[in-house]
């Protein structure tokens, strides 16, 4: 494997990607929403986000000193909004704890909420050119392919053991290429359908190409359920009634309509209001499937004690932060 690193530099230089607005420069806090915005992200979608934030938040002390709800609000579209939250808890670290700078290493870059292990390297590495390993996804795809490495990968041990051959790997001058090489190989070439090993720089050395897809190897597989909730859409004079959702959970801290548990409950609370039932909405979130039933008041009765919320007016609803689904029923 000497000549891996040698290998994967000299194709990043001539086939990687090299236009991407976060690459080419060394600055941490661009490199640092790049790679909080692509986990389980794809670029294309990150691209219009990444320029949007950066004209309105151009440095970590502007996106620091933003209130939560308008960086949830900017978020809008891009998922798991537990990364904006921890981006703006991260901001917000740097700003108080480290005058505006981000640290110079990776072991003190992980100590910033939000940023593992693997995004503290590549910060670490692209800015601060530090022989450090990544291993997101990609590499980790990239690297058991080419170890026909067989190891359980739900398994921490067998992450553990991946880790320290990533390590011993990274070569002492051109980390930075290197780097760029393995997320642009696993990006474009060793994809995880219909790797393209014909045209990979290292199928020479790669142990796993007779069955790449059949690697990384992990046999613990994440278990679905199901969940049914009810929406009960409240509007008034061009107002719709909205609810923040608690600081912990799904869709945390974002704004939605009254939720029930069962539409016995939604109708209780909408008393005697005449109400439309609206198409249901089939949501896929990671560990479930969400069913979400909707009803929906048109100038509901004030008498029968309507849910406590905040009136938003539709013209203003672009200003908080709503989940993807709820966005799209209000404004289809």
């Amino acid at each position: 494997m000497n000549d891996f690193p040698a290998l994967l530099v000299a194709w990043q230089r001539q086939h990687g990607r090299s236009t991407l607005p976060w690459q080419n420069t060394q600055g941490p806090y661009r490199v640092w929403l790049s790679e909080i915005m692509l986990q389980q992200t794809q670029v294309t979608t990150v691209l219009g986000y990444y320029a949007r934030f950066l004209e309105r938040f151009p440095t970590v002390t502007a996106l620091a000193d933003a209130h939560l709800d308008e960086v949830l609000a900017m978020w809008q579209g891009l998922g798991y909004y537990s990364r904006a939250r921890n981006l703006h808890r991260c901001a917000v670290t740097v700003r108080d704890e480290h005058d505006g700078e981000f640290p110079r290493s990776a072991a003190e870059l992980k100590e910033l909420p939000g940023i593992g292990r693997s995004t503290a390297a590549a910060i670490a590495a692209f800015c601060f050119s530090e022989r450090v390993a990544i291993l997101d996804g990609n590499v980790k795809r990239v690297l058991t392919r080419l170890l026909a490495f067989d190891g359980d990968m739900s398994l921490a041990a067998q992450e553990k053991k991946l880790w320290t051959i990533a390590e011993g790997l990274v070569p002492a001058k051109g980390v930075e290429s290197y780097t760029q090489g393995l997320m642009d190989l696993g990006a474009t070439v060793c994809t995880p359908r219909k790797p393209q090993c014909g045209l990979c720089p290292v199928s020479a050395l790669c142990a796993g190409t007779a069955e790449a897809e059949a690697y990384p190897v992990k046999t613990k597989r994440l278990k679905r359920s199901r969940r049914e909730n009810w929406w009960l859409w409240l509007e008034r004079e061009g107002q719709v009634l909205l609810q923040q959702r608690p600081d912990k959970g799904v869709w945390a801290g974002l704004w939605s309509l009254p939720m029930f548990d069962d539409e016995a409950a939604l109708l209780a609370s909408a008393g005697d209001s005449k109400s439309e039932v609206m198409p249901r909405i089939e949501h896929a979130l990671t560990h479930f499937d969400w069913v979400l039933h909707t009803r929906r008041v048109q100038n509901p009765v004030a008498a029968n004690g309507l849910p406590e919320g905040q009136w938003v007016a539709r013209e203003e609803l672009a200003r908080y932060a709503l989940p993807a689904p709820l966005k799209k029923l209000i404004n289809p």
